[in-house]
């Protein structure tokens, strides 16, 4: 066991990443915990390397452990972090995983978890939920006794920089991604929660869309896939009916929006199978089509009754979306770099509060002494009403010495840092 610092320092807290930015997908994935295994796998590894405090964060394209320990992260750490991680069944060599982890210190660790938290080092800039996944890694690593008071003051000026750079910049105003831009033009339609929605494919694009759909309380849904089996386990998450492709050109039902993903080279919706799929309805249907190349023939595109929307059209919006997000870009750095001051000064008056925070046992230890070694006769020869008046005295005088301190202290720092 190594031993740990008394007191967290900034040059303690520590990042060790494995993202997108430098790894496949599928090699971040290898870093991935399940959530119900994470108490005893992250709790060994804390142990194992003597660690202060230990906070884990999971996401689709990144994994990073936050650690606050007095050890330097070198070569020889990873290498024992790396077999500490996987024990003996490790996917990648020792030399694969030093070189695809980053490892970031002290305060360049601090600014990392901003920017990540603020979206600023997202896949997708300006994606917010990653505000939310850190929160909650947080909260678990806490509930489990994985992380403690330097982490907690990490995180809370994280999270703080992450909801202003969201308040105050346009960063996340402009949605970039092709099935939200879908979703928001449905909902720009007020289209009826109760709609009938066919959705023709199930795969990771669909699947999507019904996300936001099922999210914000639609309900109505029929499926159809060339592989039965899948389009059954979307609609069991729907609630829908699932129906194989093949039926389509039967469909009976009618529909009042009319979404379409799949793999085909060739247009799935053709003439004939929407007028089949409308069932002599005459009001106007909405249609989205997702798929490249088009799901839907290119003759139902301008059709007077069909409010129409192919990927392309997203596409060209998400990219423009996109160059707006990197306009606030500079705006977030702003935000970031005035958080990180304000940390600095938190993190040094949280470890002046720490220090003093040994004063009032100290004193006491003092007052026992004189009350029972050094001033033990004299005290006694004194009345009972005159040491009333002393142990009075003392007690004011305890209150002071704790808190002038404490007080001169956080003074002292606040001028050195306008100075």
């Amino acid at each position: 066991m190594y031993p740990k610092p008394k007191t967290v320092h900034i040059k303690d807290f520590k990042i060790i990443s494995i993202t997108h930015q430098n790894c496949l997908l599928e090699q971040v994935g290898l870093f991935h915990v399940e959530e119900a295994a994470q108490q005893e796998r992250l709790g060994a590894l804390k142990s194992k390397l003597g660690l202060s405090e230990l906070m884990y964060n999971s996401t689709c394209n990144r994994v990073e452990f936050l650690l606050c320990s007095n050890r330097l992260v070198d070569k020889d750490f990873l290498k024992e972090f790396h077999a500490a991680f996987f024990g003996d069944s490790a996917p990648l060599s020792d030399n694969q995983f030093y070189q695809l982890a980053r490892v970031y210190e002290g305060a360049q660790a601090v600014r990392h978890i901003f920017l990540v938290s603020a979206s600023l080092d997202s896949m997708v800039v300006g994606e917010r939920e990653i505000i939310t996944q850190v929160r909650d890694s947080f909260e678990r690593s806490r509930k489990m006794g994985l992380s403690g008071d330097g982490i907690r003051l990490v995180m809370r000026k994280t999270i703080e920089t992450a909801k202003k750079v969201y308040t105050d910049t346009d960063i996340a105003r402009k949605p970039v991604s092709v099935v939200s831009l879908a979703y928001k033009y449905l909902r720009d339609l007020n289209v009826d929660l109760n709609a009938r929605i066919v959705m023709v494919g199930s795969g990771k694009t669909n699947r999507s869309m019904s996300k936001f759909l099922l999210k914000h309380g639609y309900r109505n849904f029929i499926i159809y896939n060339r592989t039965l089996a899948n389009a059954q386990q979307l609609a069991s998450e729907l609630k829908g009916i699932a129906r194989p492709l093949s039926e389509l050109a039967a469909h009976s039902e009618g529909f009042d929006v009319l979404i379409t993903c799949t793999a085909s080279n060739e247009p799935v919706v053709t003439l004939p199978v929407y007028n089949q799929l409308i069932n002599n309805e005459t009001g106007k249907k909405v249609v989205i089509d997702l798929a490249v190349p088009n799901d839907v023939a290119s003759e139902l595109a301008s059709m007077q009754q069909i409010r129409y929307v192919e990927v392309a059209t997203l596409q060209v919006t998400a990219r423009e979306n996109l160059k707006l997000r990197e306009k606030e870009i500079e705006k977030c750095i702003e935000i970031i770099d005035e958080s990180m001051s304000e940390f600095d000064l938190m993190f040094r008056e949280r470890q002046i509060e720490r220090a003093m925070g040994e004063i009032p046992g100290k004193i006491k230890e003092i007052r026992e002494n004189a009350f029972n070694e050094v001033f033990a006769r004299d005290l006694n020869n004194l009345d009972d009403s005159s040491k009333e008046v002393l142990q009075k005295m003392i007690d004011y005088f305890e209150k002071k010495y704790i808190g002038l301190p404490m007080k001169m202290a956080k003074e002292i720092l606040v001028q050195s840092r306008q100075h």
